[in-house]
Protein backbone atom coordinates (compact mmCIF):
# COMPACT_ATOMS: atom_id res chain seq x y z
CA UNK A 1 0.00 0.00 0.00
CA UNK A 2 0.87 4.14 0.23
CA UNK A 3 1.67 5.88 3.01
CA UNK A 4 0.12 9.56 2.41
CA UNK A 5 0.77 12.41 4.69
CA UNK A 6 -0.20 15.98 4.33
CA UNK A 7 2.96 16.68 2.30
CA UNK A 8 4.30 13.61 0.85
CA UNK A 9 3.73 9.46 -0.47
CA UNK A 10 6.42 7.04 1.05
CA UNK A 11 6.29 3.48 -1.04
CA UNK A 12 6.07 0.18 -0.16
CA UNK A 13 4.93 -2.84 -2.66
CA UNK A 14 1.37 -2.39 -2.75
CA UNK A 15 -0.24 0.13 -4.63
CA UNK A 16 2.43 2.90 -5.95
CA UNK A 17 2.46 6.83 -5.88
CA UNK A 18 0.04 8.04 -8.12
CA UNK A 19 1.56 10.33 -10.36
CA UNK A 20 0.52 13.78 -10.26
CA UNK A 21 -0.33 14.09 -14.07
CA UNK A 22 -2.36 10.48 -13.45
CA UNK A 23 -4.47 12.35 -10.54
CA UNK A 24 -4.83 15.23 -12.20
CA UNK A 25 -6.36 12.90 -15.60
CA UNK A 26 -8.60 11.30 -13.43
CA UNK A 27 -10.00 14.58 -12.08
CA UNK A 28 -11.58 15.46 -15.57
CA UNK A 29 -15.55 15.80 -15.40
CA UNK A 30 -16.87 12.19 -16.03
CA UNK A 31 -18.49 11.89 -19.52
CA UNK A 32 -21.25 9.64 -21.05
CA UNK A 33 -20.01 6.37 -21.15
CA UNK A 34 -21.98 5.70 -23.83
CA UNK A 35 -21.01 8.62 -25.90
CA UNK A 36 -18.86 9.06 -29.17
CA UNK A 37 -16.04 10.57 -26.95
CA UNK A 38 -15.72 7.41 -24.47
CA UNK A 39 -15.99 5.31 -27.59
CA UNK A 40 -12.52 7.06 -28.79
CA UNK A 41 -11.16 6.51 -25.10
CA UNK A 42 -11.61 3.30 -24.88
CA UNK A 43 -10.34 2.06 -28.31
CA UNK A 44 -7.31 4.18 -27.65
CA UNK A 45 -7.04 2.22 -24.63
CA UNK A 46 -7.29 -0.94 -25.74
CA UNK A 47 -4.71 -0.17 -28.49
CA UNK A 48 -1.95 0.98 -25.97
CA UNK A 49 -2.59 -1.57 -23.50
CA UNK A 50 -1.29 -4.08 -25.76
CA UNK A 51 2.30 -3.44 -26.37
CA UNK A 52 2.63 -3.21 -22.52
CA UNK A 53 1.40 -6.85 -22.66
CA UNK A 54 3.68 -7.83 -25.10
CA UNK A 55 0.32 -8.95 -26.99
CA UNK A 56 -1.28 -8.22 -30.64
CA UNK A 57 -4.46 -9.88 -28.92
CA UNK A 58 -7.11 -8.55 -26.83
CA UNK A 59 -7.07 -7.08 -23.18
CA UNK A 60 -10.04 -7.35 -21.10
CA UNK A 61 -10.12 -4.36 -18.56
CA UNK A 62 -12.39 -4.93 -15.42
CA UNK A 63 -13.69 -2.59 -13.11
CA UNK A 64 -12.15 -4.75 -10.16
CA UNK A 65 -9.05 -5.47 -7.95
CA UNK A 66 -6.49 -8.56 -9.27
CA UNK A 67 -8.37 -11.07 -7.39
CA UNK A 68 -11.02 -10.26 -9.96
CA UNK A 69 -8.77 -11.05 -12.42
CA UNK A 70 -7.65 -14.41 -11.59
CA UNK A 71 -11.54 -15.24 -11.26
CA UNK A 72 -11.88 -14.34 -14.61
CA UNK A 73 -8.78 -16.07 -15.72
CA UNK A 74 -10.18 -19.69 -14.12
CA UNK A 75 -13.97 -18.59 -14.92
CA UNK A 76 -13.22 -18.03 -18.59
CA UNK A 77 -10.84 -21.26 -19.02
CA UNK A 78 -11.99 -24.22 -16.92
CA UNK A 79 -14.80 -26.29 -16.26
CA UNK A 80 -15.74 -27.73 -12.70
CA UNK A 81 -13.48 -30.75 -11.24
CA UNK A 82 -10.82 -29.28 -13.93
CA UNK A 83 -7.09 -30.24 -12.71
CA UNK A 84 -4.76 -26.94 -11.83
CA UNK A 85 -1.30 -27.31 -11.55
CA UNK A 86 -0.31 -24.47 -9.55
CA UNK A 87 3.25 -23.45 -7.72
CA UNK A 88 3.34 -22.60 -3.62
CA UNK A 89 6.12 -19.69 -4.41
CA UNK A 90 4.35 -17.34 -1.93
CA UNK A 91 1.78 -15.74 -0.30
CA UNK A 92 -0.14 -15.05 -3.54
CA UNK A 93 0.33 -18.19 -4.90
CA UNK A 94 -0.91 -19.55 -2.37
CA UNK A 95 -4.25 -17.51 -2.38
CA UNK A 96 -4.71 -17.82 -5.96
CA UNK A 97 -4.82 -21.84 -5.42
CA UNK A 98 -6.95 -21.54 -2.70
CA UNK A 99 -9.54 -19.49 -5.21
CA UNK A 100 -9.24 -22.39 -7.68
CA UNK A 101 -9.79 -24.61 -5.24
CA UNK A 102 -13.10 -22.42 -3.94
CA UNK A 103 -14.28 -22.86 -7.52
CA UNK A 104 -14.72 -26.11 -7.67
CA UNK A 105 -11.47 -26.90 -9.11
CA UNK A 106 -8.86 -29.87 -8.02
CA UNK A 107 -5.97 -27.61 -7.29
CA UNK A 108 -4.50 -29.52 -4.69
CA UNK A 109 -3.09 -33.33 -6.56
CA UNK A 110 -0.43 -31.22 -8.61
CA UNK A 111 0.62 -28.25 -6.73
CA UNK A 112 4.39 -28.51 -6.44
CA UNK A 113 5.66 -26.99 -3.08
CA UNK A 114 8.18 -24.40 -2.27
CA UNK A 115 10.22 -22.41 0.18
CA UNK A 116 9.13 -19.30 -0.80
CA UNK A 117 12.57 -17.88 -1.59
CA UNK A 118 12.76 -19.59 -5.08
CA UNK A 119 10.30 -18.92 -8.12
CA UNK A 120 8.67 -21.59 -10.08
CA UNK A 121 11.03 -24.71 -11.07
CA UNK A 122 10.49 -25.33 -14.53
CA UNK A 123 12.13 -29.34 -14.09
CA UNK A 124 9.37 -30.06 -11.52
CA UNK A 125 6.65 -28.90 -13.96
CA UNK A 126 8.35 -30.79 -16.96
CA UNK A 127 8.36 -33.70 -14.33
CA UNK A 128 5.16 -33.42 -13.22
CA UNK A 129 3.70 -32.70 -17.30
CA UNK A 130 5.72 -35.82 -18.13
CA UNK A 131 3.60 -38.16 -15.92
CA UNK A 132 0.20 -37.16 -16.45
CA UNK A 133 0.15 -39.16 -19.68
CA UNK A 134 -3.91 -38.78 -19.94
CA UNK A 135 -3.61 -34.75 -19.85
CA UNK A 136 -5.93 -34.13 -17.23
CA UNK A 137 -3.85 -31.24 -15.95
CA UNK A 138 -6.06 -28.60 -17.34
CA UNK A 139 -4.00 -24.92 -16.82
CA UNK A 140 -0.41 -24.27 -15.14
CA UNK A 141 -0.72 -21.20 -12.55
CA UNK A 142 2.01 -19.42 -12.25
CA UNK A 143 2.56 -15.73 -10.70
CA UNK A 144 5.70 -13.87 -12.53
CA UNK A 145 6.70 -11.58 -9.50
CA UNK A 146 5.70 -13.18 -5.88
CA UNK A 147 5.06 -9.65 -4.13
CA UNK A 148 5.22 -11.30 -0.78
CA UNK A 149 9.07 -12.80 -1.30
CA UNK A 150 10.73 -10.67 -4.22
CA UNK A 151 11.09 -14.09 -5.98
CA UNK A 152 10.36 -13.52 -10.20
CA UNK A 153 9.48 -16.41 -11.75
CA UNK A 154 10.98 -17.52 -14.86
CA UNK A 155 8.18 -17.51 -17.33
CA UNK A 156 9.75 -18.61 -20.79
CA UNK A 157 11.76 -21.67 -19.15
CA UNK A 158 8.42 -22.98 -17.82
CA UNK A 159 6.40 -22.11 -21.30
CA UNK A 160 9.69 -24.17 -22.64
CA UNK A 161 9.11 -27.10 -20.00
CA UNK A 162 5.51 -26.86 -21.01
CA UNK A 163 6.33 -27.11 -24.76
CA UNK A 164 8.90 -29.86 -24.24
CA UNK A 165 6.50 -32.06 -22.85
CA UNK A 166 4.05 -31.48 -25.55
CA UNK A 167 1.25 -30.97 -23.02
CA UNK A 168 -1.79 -29.14 -23.92
CA UNK A 169 -2.73 -27.48 -20.56
CA UNK A 170 -2.71 -23.82 -20.49
CA UNK A 171 -0.48 -21.53 -19.25
CA UNK A 172 -2.15 -18.74 -16.76
CA UNK A 173 0.63 -16.25 -15.45
CA UNK A 174 -0.04 -13.81 -12.94
CA UNK A 175 2.18 -10.09 -13.70
CA UNK A 176 -0.10 -8.28 -10.86
CA UNK A 177 3.47 -6.50 -9.27
CA UNK A 178 5.63 -7.34 -12.57
CA UNK A 179 3.34 -5.54 -15.33
CA UNK A 180 5.02 -2.65 -16.23
CA UNK A 181 8.38 -2.95 -13.84
CA UNK A 182 9.79 -5.94 -15.01
CA UNK A 183 10.58 -7.07 -19.08
CA UNK A 184 7.15 -8.91 -19.85
CA UNK A 185 6.10 -10.92 -23.06
CA UNK A 186 2.60 -12.47 -23.65
CA UNK A 187 2.81 -13.43 -27.19
CA UNK A 188 6.29 -14.45 -27.44
CA UNK A 189 6.34 -16.45 -24.23
CA UNK A 190 3.39 -18.54 -25.07
CA UNK A 191 1.51 -17.23 -22.19
CA UNK A 192 -2.38 -18.09 -22.54
CA UNK A 193 -3.91 -15.63 -20.02
CA UNK A 194 -2.79 -12.50 -18.33
CA UNK A 195 -3.67 -11.34 -14.91
CA UNK A 196 -2.51 -7.57 -14.04
CA UNK A 197 -3.59 -5.35 -11.90
CA UNK A 198 -3.79 -1.31 -11.89
CA UNK A 199 -2.32 -0.17 -8.47
CA UNK A 200 1.35 -1.07 -9.22
CA UNK A 201 3.72 -0.57 -12.64
CA UNK A 202 0.40 1.30 -13.92
CA UNK A 203 1.13 3.56 -11.38
CA UNK A 204 -3.29 4.11 -10.85
CA UNK A 205 -4.90 3.55 -7.55
CA UNK A 206 -6.39 0.44 -7.25
CA UNK A 207 -9.54 -0.43 -9.25
CA UNK A 208 -9.17 -1.87 -12.36
CA UNK A 209 -7.75 -5.25 -13.59
CA UNK A 210 -6.76 -7.07 -16.37
CA UNK A 211 -6.40 -10.47 -18.61
CA UNK A 212 -4.75 -10.22 -22.04
CA UNK A 213 -5.71 -13.42 -23.84
CA UNK A 214 -4.39 -15.80 -26.45
CA UNK A 215 -6.39 -17.33 -29.46
CA UNK A 216 -5.93 -20.72 -27.52
CA UNK A 217 -7.60 -19.38 -24.07
CA UNK A 218 -10.30 -17.77 -26.23
CA UNK A 219 -10.88 -20.91 -27.84
CA UNK A 220 -11.11 -22.92 -24.55
CA UNK A 221 -13.46 -20.12 -22.86
CA UNK A 222 -15.98 -21.06 -25.52
CA UNK A 223 -16.59 -24.76 -23.71
CA UNK A 224 -15.24 -23.97 -20.25
CA UNK A 225 -18.30 -24.11 -18.04
CA UNK A 226 -17.49 -22.50 -14.58
CA UNK A 227 -20.01 -19.83 -13.33
CA UNK A 228 -19.16 -16.35 -14.00
CA UNK A 229 -21.17 -14.01 -16.02
CA UNK A 230 -19.81 -10.81 -15.21
CA UNK A 231 -16.30 -12.33 -16.05
CA UNK A 232 -16.53 -13.62 -19.55
CA UNK A 233 -14.78 -12.33 -22.11
CA UNK A 234 -16.84 -12.55 -24.80
CA UNK A 235 -19.16 -9.89 -24.77
CA UNK A 236 -16.65 -7.97 -23.46
CA UNK A 237 -14.53 -7.89 -26.54
CA UNK A 238 -17.57 -8.13 -28.34
CA UNK A 239 -18.79 -4.67 -27.23
CA UNK A 240 -15.08 -2.94 -27.01
CA UNK A 241 -15.34 -3.28 -30.64
CA UNK A 242 -17.20 -0.20 -30.78
CA UNK A 243 -15.52 1.31 -28.41
CA UNK A 244 -17.91 0.33 -25.79
CA UNK A 245 -18.57 -2.32 -22.42
CA UNK A 246 -20.70 -4.30 -21.24
CA UNK A 247 -20.94 -2.92 -17.49
CA UNK A 248 -20.23 0.67 -16.40
CA UNK A 249 -16.95 1.59 -16.16
CA UNK A 250 -14.67 2.85 -13.87
CA UNK A 251 -14.81 6.10 -16.52
CA UNK A 252 -12.16 8.83 -14.11
CA UNK A 253 -9.56 5.77 -13.79
CA UNK A 254 -9.42 5.04 -17.63
CA UNK A 255 -8.53 8.73 -17.70
CA UNK A 256 -5.94 8.03 -15.16
CA UNK A 257 -4.58 4.85 -17.30
CA UNK A 258 -4.85 6.60 -20.04
CA UNK A 259 -2.34 8.97 -18.99
CA UNK A 260 -0.16 6.12 -17.02
CA UNK A 261 0.23 4.44 -20.54
CA UNK A 262 1.42 7.52 -22.36
CA UNK A 263 4.12 8.18 -19.53
CA UNK A 264 5.32 4.75 -19.61
CA UNK A 265 5.49 5.46 -23.74
CA UNK A 266 6.99 8.47 -23.17
CA UNK A 267 10.10 7.14 -21.18
CA UNK A 268 10.27 3.90 -23.20
CA UNK A 269 9.54 0.08 -21.50
CA UNK A 270 13.06 -0.92 -22.37
CA UNK A 271 13.92 2.67 -19.94
CA UNK A 272 11.39 1.55 -17.48
CA UNK A 273 12.58 -1.48 -17.17
CA UNK A 274 16.27 -0.80 -17.19
CA UNK A 275 15.45 1.90 -14.36
CA UNK A 276 13.92 -0.76 -12.37
CA UNK A 277 16.74 -3.21 -12.47
CA UNK A 278 18.84 -0.45 -11.47
CA UNK A 279 16.93 0.38 -8.12
CA UNK A 280 16.49 -3.43 -7.26
CA UNK A 281 20.07 -3.62 -7.62
CA UNK A 282 20.77 -0.71 -5.47
CA UNK A 283 18.50 -1.34 -2.83
CA UNK A 284 20.04 -5.34 -2.60
CA UNK A 285 23.72 -3.57 -2.20
CA UNK A 286 22.17 -1.89 0.56
CA UNK A 287 20.98 -4.92 2.24
CA UNK A 288 24.30 -6.73 1.68
CA UNK A 289 26.11 -3.99 3.11
CA UNK A 290 24.20 -3.61 6.39
CA UNK A 291 24.99 -7.49 6.59
CA UNK A 292 21.64 -8.81 6.02
CA UNK A 293 19.98 -11.44 3.70
CA UNK A 294 18.10 -11.22 0.84
CA UNK A 295 15.25 -13.46 0.88
CA UNK A 296 15.34 -14.54 -3.26
CA UNK A 297 17.93 -17.32 -2.83
CA UNK A 298 18.81 -17.32 -6.66
CA UNK A 299 20.37 -14.92 -8.38
CA UNK A 300 18.39 -15.20 -11.72
CA UNK A 301 15.03 -14.20 -9.65
CA UNK A 302 15.79 -11.15 -8.30
CA UNK A 303 12.54 -8.26 -8.20
CA UNK A 304 12.78 -5.71 -10.02
CA UNK A 305 9.73 -4.76 -8.39
CA UNK A 306 10.23 -5.19 -4.88
CA UNK A 307 13.05 -6.34 -2.15
CA UNK A 308 12.10 -8.88 0.81
CA UNK A 309 14.88 -8.60 3.70
CA UNK A 310 15.20 -11.19 6.09
CA UNK A 311 15.54 -10.12 9.62
CA UNK A 312 18.35 -11.59 11.89
CA UNK A 313 17.20 -14.57 14.47
CA UNK A 314 15.82 -13.08 17.35
CA UNK A 315 14.40 -9.75 15.42
CA UNK A 316 10.92 -9.17 14.89
CA UNK A 317 10.44 -7.23 11.29
CA UNK A 318 6.91 -5.99 12.34
CA UNK A 319 8.89 -4.20 15.33
CA UNK A 320 11.08 -2.29 12.80
CA UNK A 321 8.24 -1.36 10.56
CA UNK A 322 6.27 0.27 13.54
CA UNK A 323 9.04 2.14 14.85
CA UNK A 324 9.69 3.11 11.11
CA UNK A 325 6.51 4.59 10.76
CA UNK A 326 6.34 6.36 13.86
CA UNK A 327 9.72 7.80 13.56
CA UNK A 328 10.20 8.66 9.87
CA UNK A 329 6.26 8.22 8.58
CA UNK A 330 7.43 5.59 6.59
CA UNK A 331 5.63 2.42 5.75
CA UNK A 332 7.49 -0.76 4.69
CA UNK A 333 5.96 -4.33 3.30
CA UNK A 334 4.90 -6.66 6.32
CA UNK A 335 5.87 -10.35 5.76
CA UNK A 336 2.55 -12.63 4.81
CA UNK A 337 1.70 -16.07 5.62
CA UNK A 338 4.65 -17.50 7.34
CA UNK A 339 6.88 -15.31 6.35
CA UNK A 340 5.01 -12.86 8.86
CA UNK A 341 7.24 -11.20 11.64
CA UNK A 342 10.50 -12.68 9.34
CA UNK A 343 10.69 -10.01 6.67
CA UNK A 344 10.12 -6.78 5.25
CA UNK A 345 9.54 -5.62 1.71
CA UNK A 346 10.83 -2.70 0.50
CA UNK A 347 9.12 -1.51 -2.80
CA UNK A 348 10.79 0.29 -5.57
CA UNK A 349 8.37 0.06 -8.36
CA UNK A 350 6.01 2.55 -10.53
CA UNK A 351 6.58 5.85 -10.00
CA UNK A 352 9.98 5.74 -8.22
CA UNK A 353 13.16 7.59 -9.20
CA UNK A 354 16.24 7.82 -7.55
CA UNK A 355 16.23 10.22 -5.07
CA UNK A 356 12.87 8.65 -3.78
CA UNK A 357 15.09 5.24 -2.94
CA UNK A 358 18.04 7.26 -1.49
CA UNK A 359 15.53 8.27 1.11
CA UNK A 360 13.86 5.17 1.56
CA UNK A 361 17.35 3.09 1.89
CA UNK A 362 17.90 6.25 4.11
CA UNK A 363 15.13 5.80 6.62
CA UNK A 364 15.54 1.88 6.81
CA UNK A 365 18.88 2.26 7.62
CA UNK A 366 18.22 4.50 10.83
CA UNK A 367 15.01 2.42 11.83
CA UNK A 368 17.11 -0.87 11.52
CA UNK A 369 19.45 1.04 13.99
CA UNK A 370 16.57 2.38 16.26
CA UNK A 371 15.32 -1.34 16.46
CA UNK A 372 19.01 -2.62 17.37
CA UNK A 373 19.00 -4.40 14.78
CA UNK A 374 22.79 -5.56 14.43
CA UNK A 375 23.57 -4.07 11.20
CA UNK A 376 26.53 -2.86 9.60
CA UNK A 377 26.18 1.23 8.10
CA UNK A 378 27.76 0.64 4.40
CA UNK A 379 24.33 -0.23 3.15
CA UNK A 380 23.26 3.53 1.93
CA UNK A 381 26.75 4.08 0.80
CA UNK A 382 26.62 0.67 -1.42
CA UNK A 383 23.30 1.87 -2.80
CA UNK A 384 24.57 5.16 -3.98
CA UNK A 385 27.23 4.02 -5.78
CA UNK A 386 25.27 1.83 -7.83
CA UNK A 387 23.10 4.60 -8.58
CA UNK A 388 26.11 6.91 -8.81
Amino acid sequence: MTLRTGRHFLQIPGPTNVPDRVLRAMAAPTIDHRGPEFAELTKRLLAALKPVFGTSGPVVVYPASGTGAWEAALVNTLSPGDRVLSFETGHFAVLWREMARGLGLDADTDAIPGDWRHGADPEALAERLAADTDHRIKAVCVVHNETSTGVTSRIPELRAAIDAAGHPALLLVDTISSLGSIDYRHDEWGVDVTVAGSQKGLMLPPGLSFNAVSDKALAASRTARLPGSFWRWQPIIDANAKGAFPYTPATNLLYGLDEALRMLEEEGLTNVFARHTRHAAATRAAVRGWGLEVLCADEREHSGSLTAVLMPEGHDADKLRKIILERFDMSLGSGLGKLAGRVFRIGHLGHFNDLTLAGTLAGVQMGLELAGVPVQRGGLEAALDVLR
